[in-house]
């Protein structure tokens, strides 16, 4: 009896858990006006998709501080995922609703 393992294909380990929803027809610059208020983070979900983003020891540190100062102050327990998430949500929201004059705009062209 041969003692060789048995191991499952790549298919099976890369497919994914949910079925493909659909897209919207509508194009995103027909949504209303408030849209870009409604704009929320994921939250607490599985997500399917990876994005690496690499920052500084400072900056990592500071996103630690912030993490541990809403769990401290605010009884807000969070991963550094989901706050940074959040200020993604934040950052695009201001984006669409005020252009050119967002905070990421500036900050961006002040570089």
């Amino acid at each position: 009896m041969s003692r060789r393992v048995s191991l499952p294909a790549a298919d099976d380990l890369f497919r994914g858990n949910r079925p493909m929803t659909a897209v919207p027809d509508e194009p995103e610059a027909a949504a209303p006006p408030g849209a870009a208020a409604e704009r929320k983070p994921s939250g607490r979900v599985r997500h399917d998709e990876k994005m690496t983003v690499y920052v500084t020891a400072d900056e990592l540190l500071d996103i630690e501080h912030a993490r541990l100062a809403l769990r401290r102050h605010q009884g807000v327990a969070v991963d550094r995922g989901r706050l940074v998430r959040e200020a993604i949500a934040m950052a695009l929201a201001d984006l669409e609703a005020n252009g050119d004059d967002s905070v990421l705009v500036q900050r961006l062209n002040a570089q």
